[in-house]
């Protein structure tokens, strides 16, 4: 992962930062002339839709979180993406990771002018994110369109706005599974790669927006030992939740239950690689290298077995009992979950 902003190029499939800064949201607020579109891979002279109105609807977002946060240590506290304006009060969708625990948000206006955003909500199981710029953007709002319009080598555009458009293909739609304790039931991979993936908007060639950039992937294509490109969060996703998220920052309803690990599947087992600092996993000093065996008696042979098994058991708080292997011993745990919001620093939550 890289937590500075800046990408060292391709190196393996995850949760990573990548930087695309906007000249405009500097440290001290300095207005600069936005710069041309530093990379294009296909024309969008030919499109079926008005590209420039399109584009018009999107701005980078560049958040600072403070170093104490939670997410600090593995996003780092300087982070930048797109935002889609999604709604006439200059509401903006973005992918979570951007903005989350974010101190100060700033976003660019019509005409280029830095203007502040607050954080509106953060959905954990989409993984989409929302801001509201404090001040009308003058900016279009792009309508939805649904991601089941959309199969393997349907034609679409990525794009951050001022930053590159890469006119990509739909080659995969199928279900994700990420070591952070997320899945997405049907994700939208494309290729060729969008080298500033975080926030890009998914537009289709009706010019609605079809999903919300989130991964670097080298698996774009199921069937391919590498296949370099994006996966993007459909926009399908948010409308069932948006008024709970406008309404409470967050989806109603029980929390998942979450323990705190990063995981991942090796020859048919569940390895834990990484242990979030202070989680209920640290809690019962779980490790890396920890074999996950089984989870309440079940048999887990990988990611997707234990997000059944760990989100079935009930609402966060729930205990669980786990079966591990560490250094060819195996033994017996329990673990009581918790909340995953109730780690962050996010003010909306705590009011």
């Amino acid at each position: 992962m890289a937590d500075d902003g800046h990408d060292d190029g391709p190196r393996t499939n995850g949760h990573k930062v990548n930087g695309h800064k906007h000249p405009a949201l500097s440290p001290t607020g300095t207005v600069h002339p936005p710069e041309a579109d530093s990379a294009e891979t296909g024309s969008t002279e030919d499109l079926p839709f008005d590209f420039e109105a399109a584009r018009r609807a999107l701005t980078p977002i560049q958040s600072e979180i403070p170093e104490d946060a939670f997410t600090a240590g593995i996003l780092g506290t300087e982070r930048q993406g797109g935002g889609i304006v999604i709604g006439s009060d200059s509401l903006i969708l973005t992918i979570g990771y951007v903005v989350v625990e974010a101190e100060s948000v700033a976003v660019l206006n019509a005409d280029g002018e830095p203007i502040e955003a607050d954080v509106v909500a953060y959905d954990f199981e989409s993984g989409l994110g929302l801001v509201r710029a404090v001040e009308p953007l003058g900016r279009p709002a792009l309508e939805f369109g649904t991601a089941r319009n959309l199969s393997e080598g349907s034609t679409v555009v990525a794009s951050c706005g001022g930053a590159e458009t890469v006119l990509q293909k739909i080659v995969s739609k199928r279900r994700f599974c990420g070591y952070w304790e997320y899945r997405l039931e049907e994700a939208l991979f494309t290729m060729p790669v969008h080298p500033n993936w975080g926030g890009a908007a998914l537009l289709g060639l009706d010019g609605r927006l079809y999903g919300v950039g989130s991964l670097y992937v080298e698996d774009a294509r199921d069937s391919e030992e590498e296949a370099i490109g994006n996966m993007f969060v459909p926009i399908d996703l948010l409308e069932p939740v948006l008024d709970e998220l406008l309404l409470d920052g967050r989806r109603s309803g029980p929390s998942r239950p979450w323990i705190g690990v990063y995981a991942a599947e090796q020859n048919g087992h569940l390895i834990i690689m990484g242990v979030a600092p202070s989680g209920p996993a640290a809690a019962i000093k779980l490790a890396q290298g920890d074999v996950v065996l089984r989870v309440n008696e079940v048999a887990i042979g990988g990611l997707n077995d234990f997000y059944d098994q760990l989100w079935g058991a009930g609402p966060a708080g729930v205990e669980l009992g786990l079966t591990l292997m560490r250094d060819g011993r195996v033994f017996e745990s329990r673990i009581r979950t918790a909340a995953r919001d109730s780690f962050l620093k996010i003010p909306r939550w705590e009011r």
